[in-house]
């Protein structure tokens, strides 16, 4: 964490344009200013906000406007490659210095040496100190970086910005890909965070309650709200309910307004028709008659103009009513034929041993509409056990055997063809079924229209995990047993919202490998199975006790 920041440190960014190089726009003229504290950066997949950290990081150039940081800046990108055989000491950037301190130690008085080191004497000290705040006390500085699970590389990298002491840190989904015990040290690590500027864009429910406010970005502007993630709900909620009844208010308006106006024109019908019949009379003067006529003619056409004008003022307001509602339209999912009876063996797997990861002779057999959470500790073959269930891997020993068709919605999304439309990629999953039918169904996955022939190559994270769980379950023959990898990763919690409706009318067996407690919760975890050395029954409260022994510990 920053120890003595500069006073008043912000990060602004002022007039911001940015378009790709397909000429969409995502930002136009944003002008924002961050304070110090924990800022969560939230919106919908596909507004921009992992574009936005990259702007304020320097990563992307803007077409105008300018990004000022108060004082030194330490960026995590979403996606994190490092190299495999650097060390871990280089990998932190304290190589250097631990090598000049070591000839120091040796008796080498070499002013390069000095020089190397500056006032930073305890960088050792102070980095397994680091390394040890964020679980990562057992990792050997000397060790290379290719022996650490993706997960602790994560938080190696993590490390190494703490590390730099800066005034301003930038996170882009850091919990991605971190198992339960990583994202306890990655929550503690913001936790622990006192000053300085901290933005974190994430999904993960559990890191956004620690926020001290939460910026929204929706439509290329950014909107604030006090408060962690529950508070920003209470007053989305707040907001949407007050927007709600104004536009009832705005209906009722514009109702009567078309009332009073209708009424008006029956009147000054009626008014003209009693005109002619005295006029076909001959009971007024003819001058008289004239200028009776014309000055009614100018009453009515002044009355008719004033309710015309309350009616359009009145449509008006309620435009802008409805524009304050928001309607984030959601996936509705109905699939035929995958209800699995109670007693029906779905899936069994017997002395089961993984090429990779730590199960040795495991056994899970599955029964009926089950639906089961896969847990475990990165590294420990969670992916690498469904790939060898789904039989994409073989197993080192044993067997598994599946007795109902079955689909696997992978971490990587990589079933899909990313120069085939979402149409095409779907097609080819379906053989057989009318490109009508696959239409219709794809508009409940919220690819209407033209989005359908959109290539999954230009897909959104959020679209192209909505085109993946598309082409998965309306794969033929409707699959009933379905596994999914990691499916909330890179997804907002509108899209995680989304996904656990559909999986709430999905009938068929379910197998979920994830880290996300919250989403496990909510689609109704019938079994929990920690992986380890074994396949361990377990609860959702059992795996908490595992968290807390191991933080214990």
């Amino acid at each position: 964490m920053p120890s003595t920041p500069t006073a008043g440190v912000s990060l602004t960014c002022s007039a911001l344009s940015f378009q790709w190089a397909d000429g969409t726009p995502v930002f136009d003229g944003l002008s924002l200013t961050i304070g110090q504290g924990r800022t969560g950066l939230v919106g919908a997949n596909g507004t921009g906000k992992s574009t936005l950290l990259r702007l304020l990081a320097g990563r992307l150039r803007p077409a105008s406007g300018t990004v000022t940081a108060g004082g030194s800046l330490a960026y995590l990108p979403q996606n994190i490659t490092l190299d495999t055989s650097v060390r871990v000491d280089q990998a932190l950037g304290i190589a250097e210095r631990r090598a000049a301190l070591r000839a120091i130690e040796a008796g080498d008085v070499d002013e390069a040496h000095f020089d190397a080191v500056g006032d930073d004497w305890d960088v050792e000290e102070r980095t397994l100190a680091t390394l040890g705040s964020l679980g990562l006390g057992h990792v050997e500085l000397d060790r290379t970086v290719g022996q650490m699970s993706g997960g602790e590389t994560v938080l190696l990298r993590l490390a190494a910005l703490l590390l730099e002491r800066p005034d301003v840190l930038l996170l882009d989904e850091p919990t991605n890909n971190l198992d339960l015990f990583a994202r306890r040290r990655l929550y503690e690590a913001v936790d622990t965070w006192r000053s300085g500027v901290l933005v974190v864009v994430s999904h993960d429910r559990d890191l956004l309650e620690r926020v001290d406010r939460v910026a929204e970005l929706r439509s290329g502007s950014v909107t604030w709200y006090g408060g962690n993630l529950s508070a920003y709900e209470e007053a989305l909620a707040a907001q949407q309910e007050a927007a709600e009844r104004t536009l009832r208010a705005a209906d009722a308006d514009v109702r009567r307004q078309k009332r009073e106006l209708e009424e008006t024109r029956t009147k000054l019908a009626r008014r003209q028709r009693n005109g002619k019949r005295l006029d076909a009379q001959g009971g007024i003067p003819k001058i008289i008659a004239g200028g009776l006529k014309r000055s009614a003619q100018e009453s009515a056409g002044k009355l008719r103009g004033v309710h015309e004008e309350r009616l359009d003022e009145a449509r008006e307001r309620r435009e802008e009513a409805a524009n304050a509602i928001r309607d984030d339209a959601e996936i509705r999912v109905s699939l035929p034929h995958t209800a699995v009876p109670s007693g029906r063996t779905v899936l069994r797997a017997q002395d089961l041993s993984l090429p990779f990861g730590r199960l040795r002779g495991g056994g899970l057999e599955l029964r009926g509409p089950e639906r089961v959470a896969l847990i475990g500790r990165n590294g420990a073959g969670k992916t690498t056990l469904l790939r060898t269930l789904t039989g994409q891997l073989a197993p080192s020993s044993g067997g598994a055997e599946v007795f109902v068709p079955m689909r696997f919605l992978p971490q990587r999304l990589d079933l899909l063809d990313d120069g085939l439309s979402v149409m095409e990629n779907v097609s080819r999953m379906a053989p057989g079924v009318t490109d009508q039918h696959i239409r219709s169904q794809l508009a409940r996955f919220l690819f209407k229209g033209k989005r359908a022939e959109q290539p999954a190559g230009t897909l959104s994270g959020g679209e192209r995990f909505r085109a993946a769980l598309a082409a998965t379950m309306l794969a033929a023959p409707a699959p009933q047993l379905l596994l999914l990898d990691e499916p909330t990763n890179n997804l907002d919690m509108a899209s995680v919202r989304q996904l656990s409706g559909a999986l709430d009318s999905y009938e068929g067996a379910l197998v979920i490998a994830s880290h996300n407690l919250s989403f496990l919760e909510s689609v109704g975890i019938t079994r929990w199975l920690l992986l380890d050395e074994e396949l361990r029954e377990t609860t959702a409260d059992g795996v908490r006790e595992v968290l807390e022994a191991e933080e214990s510990g």
